[in-house]
């Protein structure tokens, strides 16, 4: 029973560093987004921390329309990086994870 639970233990210390190794990654992976039209267009990391904008000219002329254009860019955006996020550190954990009948809904 004990050398099931030692190997239990080394196994989720084993999935931790996977874990943090991949949120390490996520760091690098990059995710683009743009308006309909292309003229705004952000780059994130799939950790959700945003790394470039881009604002065509024409967008500077008018404060409400710049607004409006970076909040929906910016949300569908952070959309996408929460998926790529959240799909590979699912996978990493899912991994991991003993088999515990009733334990795969958790990770669906």
């Amino acid at each position: 029973m004990f050398g099931d639970l030692m190997g239990m233990m080394g196994k989720l210390k084993e999935t931790q560093a996977k874990v943090e190794a991949t949120k390490e990654r996520l760091n690098s992976v990059m995710v683009d987004e743009q308006s309909s039209d292309a003229l705004l267009k952000v780059t994130l990391t799939a950790n959700r921390e945003l790394k470039s904008i881009a604002i065509d000219d024409s967008l500077l002329e008018d404060k409400e329309r710049l607004e409006d254009y970076l909040v929906l860019t910016l949300n569908r955006a952070i959309e996408k990086a929460t998926k790529v996020n959240e799909t590979e550190l699912a996978a990493v954990a899912k991994e991991g994870m003993p088999n515990i009948p009733g334990m795969d809904s958790l990770f669906k």
